[in-house]
């Protein structure tokens, strides 16, 4: 009942913002502004330490996952290759589309902060407090692996004091979040207000935006749609077979935008629907609500490219490459954070010194982009869960199946 009052409360919002924004009231597009920066200035407040905190709760928490070293090293081998693929899928449709070119920019072009290079030299801070202050991503994200791997391999009752006291402190960082989420209705409409006015007589921002989406949306279907069941098909499943037994679980996903709360129905759908073992299911489909985010890489990957240049920042094709894996590995450890992609898509931008005003013009679509996301997470999910379960019982890729 809470998700149809949000949901209503989102559409009125869109409604009125769009309304609103067509007329030129003066008082109404001052107080967007101002909401707008509010909520531009809390985006930046929480991405970083929740970029964080989701690593650092994540990781410790996989203690146990050594017992099943060979199922976890499936489920890690696709899940990575199913990421890179869907960003290097956001690239291509990027490069073709060109929802924004050099060619078209008119304006100063804001300069570069840096190589690859000088990024990797970051990697490692001199404090530990540097990559908060500078927005470093990369070097936090550096930080927050080595603490958990040390964290794992403390004495137990000291890992267990850790592990509770940052998946507490995530746990609190995601009630603020979901304090903002509430509030999301308000922000919708003071960005979708901002949004009538960037493109009332300027028919070639919206052209650039809807292209921009097109490129998302594109990059998720190619995804769901022709790379996943190709992988299932060349590993003797059937994408079909597959698609009709989870297909209550992707309909809720779609809807409900949350992979989590799609977990139960998925688990069910997977062990009852489509047969897979109990053991792998109930192994692989969690951890990959976690860790596998192929439509996020996309996102982050567009968004990204996009921002930059409608700032006259632009990037080469062979610029771009290394982009596809630091969009992935940023999507991995995402952690399922409500709005994950979003965060860390405006982190990336404040870390490059880019300015992320344009992220609330495109929040108004984020909406549609998630719910298409979310799908697409529990689609790669359950392949991904239908593969390591047929390579588990397949006895020539299995020695331990086949000694019993």
């Amino acid at each position: 009942m809470k998700k149809n009052y949000f949901n209503l409360g989102m559409v009125t919002a869109l409604i009125l913002g769009l309304v609103v924004g067509y007329f030129d009231l003066e008082h109404i597009h001052r107080f967007a502004d101002i909401i707008g920066k509010l909520f531009i200035n809390m985006l930046k407040l929480i991405s970083l330490p929740m970029i964080f905190l989701a690593i650092v709760s994540t990781l410790t928490k996989m203690e146990s996952l050594s017992e099943a070293g060979s199922l976890l090293k499936r489920i890690l081998k696709y899940t990575i290759a199913t990421t890179l693929i869907a960003a290097a899928v956001g690239m291509i449709l990027f490069l073709i589309i060109h929802p924004v070119s050099s060619e078209q920019y008119v304006g100063e072009a804001l300069p570069k902060q840096g190589n690859y290079l000088s990024f990797l030299v970051k990697i490692i801070p001199e404090n530990p407090v540097q990559p908060f202050l500078e927005n470093n991503v990369l070097a936090m994200a550096f930080l927050a692996t080595i603490f958990s791997v040390a964290v794992i391999k403390l004495p137990k009752e000291n890992r267990t004091i850790l592990k509770n006291l940052f998946g507490a402190l995530f746990s609190a960082l995601l009630k603020i979040t979901s304090g903002l989420i509430l509030l999301m209705p308000i922000g919708i409409f003071a960005f979708t207000v901002q949004f009538m006015q960037s493109i009332k007589g300027n028919a070639d921002q919206l052209e650039k935006l809807m292209l921009y989406g097109s490129c998302v949306i594109g990059a998720n279907l190619i995804q769901g749609l022709i790379v996943l069941p190709l992988i299932v098909k060349l590993k003797g499943g059937s994408p079909l077979k597959t698609a009709k037994a989870m297909l209550p679980a992707l309909t809720m996903a779609f809807f409900t935008k949350s992979s989590n709360a799609t977990l139960p129905l998925a688990l069910d759908c997977a062990k009852n629907r489509l047969g897979v073992s109990d053991k792998t299911a109930s192994f692989s489909l969690p951890l990959c609500s976690i860790i596998n985010m192929n439509g996020c890489a996309a996102f982050i990957l567009i968004t990204l490219f996009f921002v930059c240049g409608s700032q006259g920042i632009f990037f080469t094709p062979l610029e771009m490459i290394p982009w596809i894996f630091l969009a992935s590995f940023a999507a991995i450890g995402n952690a399922g954070v409500p709005m994950g992609c979003f965060f860390l898509t405006t982190a990336f931008l404040i870390g490059m010194g880019v300015p992320v005003e344009l992220m609330g013009i495109i929040l108004p679509l984020y909406s549609l982009f998630d719910m298409v996301e979310t799908a697409l997470n529990v689609w790669s999910d359950s392949c991904i869960t239908h593969i390591v379960d047929s390579e588990a019982k397949t006895p020539s890729l299995n020695p331990l199946v086949e000694a019993k």
